[in-house]
């Protein structure tokens, strides 16, 4: 393991001012979005719906470090011919693969879930690597409900994103750690608080014991947020707030970086919030975003399957990444939202 380069690649993924696109949706999640655009989900308009967005010069130079592909997407080419990993790349980006296959019921733990696909990792990484690949994601999914989560789920998805982790930085792929604490229930921003803090706790224990570098890998978190039920909803100021008070409180110094996920919040909200994090001041680590549905829910509507919109996707995803980015530094404000409308 060369720890120096993957330092170095970790350090890219969060170079403040820049985020990471997650275009890792599993067949059926991408289904979902096209059937909301009456799009037919099939393998040449996802193909179609990828280039579209990595061909978008301005957004992915200036605002995108680095790409979530699923399986699928990694081994396709473009209309022309070119590798869609050869695009990513010459726009200056680093391409990542999605190598989790999923989550399954956890045993003994009913309403709980681990993820799979450790099995034959390893063979795997390394046909990403030849591919391009220079970054993994794996998400471990964590449920906020009646007497949930179990320290078991804790634990156990704990375990696996570490193992999981110490495989790719064994083949040379700086492992993304994803734990998701999920915001559906009706929970209030501190019993998220304490859940995540658990989990990021227990994440880190498992890295040590694992033996994984800190200093190679990239943490996406979710906030410390609200859940979506919950009557009472926390403000931007309190999200920022708490959410940088519990990573100084979990997350090592020597993680080069924090991309937050946007685990369901609006495009601007997980704008707003992100930005209002940077306003408190100097952190101990890069810390910008990895949206999926927050970057491309624009674009997807924008396109709506029609070749004669390309232009229009491409300017509404440029938008979105544009005040990411922004946000990223601390220097988003609302009314720069009205003046793309």
């Amino acid at each position: 393991m060369n720890l120096t380069e993957l330092n170095r690649i970790a350090t890219a993924m969060v170079v403040s001012g820049k985020g990471i696109l997650a275009a890792d949706e599993s067949s059926g999640t991408i289904k979902k979005r096209f059937d909301a655009i009456g799009v037919e989900s099939t393998e040449q308009n996802r193909r179609d719906y990828r280039e579209m967005l990595f061909r978008a010069k301005d957004a992915m130079s200036q605002y995108i470090s680095g790409v979530i592909l699923y399986d699928e997407t990694i081994w396709q080419d473009a209309k022309d011919g070119t590798p869609l990993v050869r695009l990513i790349e010459q726009s200056g980006a680093i391409p990542g693969i999605k190598v989790d296959e999923g989550t399954q019921a956890l045993p003994m733990c009913p309403g709980e879930l681990v993820t799979v696909g450790l099995d034959r990792l390893a063979e795997r990484l390394k046909k990403y690597y030849e591919r391009g690949a220079r970054f993994a994601k794996w998400r471990a999914v964590i449920d906020i409900g009646s007497g949930i989560p179990s320290m078991t789920a804790i634990s156990v998805n704990a375990h696996t994103l570490a193992r999981y982790a110490a495989l790719c930085q064994a083949a040379q792929i700086v492992p993304i750690v994803e734990p998701e604490v999920l915001m559906d229930g009706d929970h209030d921003i501190d019993r998220c608080y304490e859940v995540t803090s658990r989990v990021l706790n227990k994440t880190f224990q498992e890295l040590r014991v694992q033996r994984v570098a800190l200093e190679g890998m990239v943490l996406k978190p979710n906030m410390a947020i609200s859940g979506k039920k919950c009557p009472k909803q926390a403000s931007v100021e309190e999200v920022a707030e708490k959410t940088i008070r519990l990573l100084k409180a979990c997350v090592p110094a020597a993680v080069p970086g924090i991309a937050f996920l946007s685990g369901g919040q609006s495009d601007e909200e997980a704008t707003a919030h992100l930005n209002a994090m940077h306003k408190l001041g100097p952190l101990p680590w890069g810390l910008t975003f990895s949206y999926g549905r927050a970057l491309q829910a624009a674009p997807q509507k924008a396109w709506s399957g029609r070749p004669e919109n390309v232009a229009a996707g491409q300017r509404a995803f440029s938008h979105r990444a544009r005040m990411n980015g922004l946000a990223s530094k601390g220097e988003w404000q609302s009314s720069l939202e009205q003046k793309a409308a």
